[in-house]
């Protein structure tokens, strides 16, 4: 059966296909690129429109009055969001960004004392990780050189947990470690490393950017410390969409380590007293006031999301990338390309990553003939078939294409040179 007959078949027995309709498309268009930045889909778009009518019409009553308030909506949407990562809905807040969050998280989590004051990273962290720990134990007076734990992955592409554990010393305080790592999409076993940190002593806190829309978490029982994840990737909230952030409840009551005024019980909030008493929910870890506009496109993301249900969502994303590899096996596994991603379907988050020595020219004549990869050096090409949009058909003619570019070796026509990418 040719590969676009079974494509079209499978496009017509998918009981999410509805999905595809609540977004916008552009005609022609294979948009592969969802895991940096998700299409706007029509419920995203409605509800920030009513967020400007709420604006125009009310003015600073739009605090307080309304469908949805905004004195409140950063704690709305993290209810909305906490079926998405397995968590409780005062675990979890809309707020700042995946970097302002991750500070958060180490400001209140990093607590070196005595020999215990390391951090544990991964080699092929997204920098935003590296940055942020870096400047977090300067601050403390450490050095970055002698108290940062960096664990090798293997080959440049796989991160094996039992390298991982073994890099747990009794030196470790804190550990921030990918849900899914960025460049191969490669998913950890967030339950495993967690009971592992606990049993050392060590706080862990996981980054979702990669994952969470995408992949079901259950991040309340597995015990995980905190979480951090961005919302502009598979859950469609827009360019510079808020960020999340997860504290176990565990934690929560303590003083966050970054206050501000709306770190405050919202029944006390406008006391305007000098003196906190910081939420005892995901609320005290607020960073200055809610970005209202970049927060409204979520409002309809999650629920579209949540309507889908999520592990509907990751039995989807499951079966556009696996009919990828099959199709990556039988027409690119001889034209210099090597997969990436893990095969295994437990060990494989959202996207797939293609390795070949020609990424950035391949990623260039795939946008040339519409279909919208992404890059990562050095030599990789990231599609991303996103569970609420993208088309079997579409997965077909993504390889087709490529096919057709590394045979013809159409992407010498492009120089060889790295451009901006998100």
């Amino acid at each position: 059966m040719a590969t676009s007959t079974i494509a079209l078949s499978l496009d017509r027995a998918d009981p999410l296909a509805w999905l595809r309709g609540q977004f916008h498309l552009e005609p022609g268009v294979v948009y592969m690129d969802g895991n940096s930045l998700g299409l706007l889909s029509k419920p995203a778009e409605r509800s920030l429109l009513e967020t400007l009518e709420a604006w125009k019409r009310l003015g600073i009553d739009g605090w307080l009055q309304g469908a949805h308030p905004w004195f409140g909506f950063a704690e709305e949407l993290g209810a909305l969001a906490a079926p998405l990562i397995g968590a409780k809905p005062n675990e979890v807040l809309i707020t700042g960004s995946t970097s302002v969050n991750l500070h958060q998280m180490l400001a209140s989590f990093f607590r070196p004392q005595g020999l215990r004051r390391k951090i544990l990273i991964e080699e092929a962290a997204f920098p935003t990780d590296a940055h942020a720990v870096k400047s977090h134990l300067k601050l403390r007076g450490l050095d970055p050189a002698r108290d940062i734990v960096v664990v090798p992955s293997r080959g440049g592409t796989v991160l094996e947990e039992d390298d991982i554990i073994a890099a747990m010393s009794g030196e470790v305080a804190f550990a921030i470690l990918p849900a899914a790592l960025y460049r191969t999409g490669q998913l950890l076993d967030v339950k495993r490393l967690t009971q592992e940190a606990h049993a050392r002593g060590i706080v862990i806190c996981f980054d979702g950017c990669h994952s969470v829309g995408a992949v079901p978490h259950a991040l309340h029982d597995d015990g995980v410390d905190c979480a951090i994840f961005c919302t502009y990737k598979y859950l469609n909230g827009g360019p510079g969409a808020t960020g999340g952030l997860f504290v176990h409840e565990k934690h929560l009551g303590a003083a966050p380590g970054l206050a501000s005024w709306f770190s405050s019980r919202k029944d006390r909030q406008f006391d305007m007293s000098n003196d906190l008493e910081h939420a005892d929910g995901a609320s005290a870890y607020h960073i200055g006031t809610p970005n209202i506009l970049s927060m409204a496109p979520l409002l309809g993301a999650l629920e579209l999301v949540n309507g889908a249900g999520i592990a509907n969502i990751r039995a989807r994303s499951l079966a556009l990338t696996r009919f990828m590899i099959e199709l990556f096996d039988g027409e690119l596994g001889s034209l210099g390309f090597s997969l990436a991603t893990p095969r295994e379907e437990g060990r494989r988050g959202g996207h797939i990553a293609l390795r070949h020595q020609e990424a950035p020219r391949i990623c260039k004549a795939l946008k040339q003939h519409k279909v919208i990869p992404d890059f990562r050096p050095p030599d990789i090409v990231r599609l991303a078939p996103s569970p609420l949009y993208t088309s079997f058909a579409e997965v077909a003619q993504t390889i087709a294409v490529l096919k057709d570019i590394a045979q013809s070796k159409a992407y010498l026509e492009f120089p060889n040179v790295r451009e901006m990418v998100a």
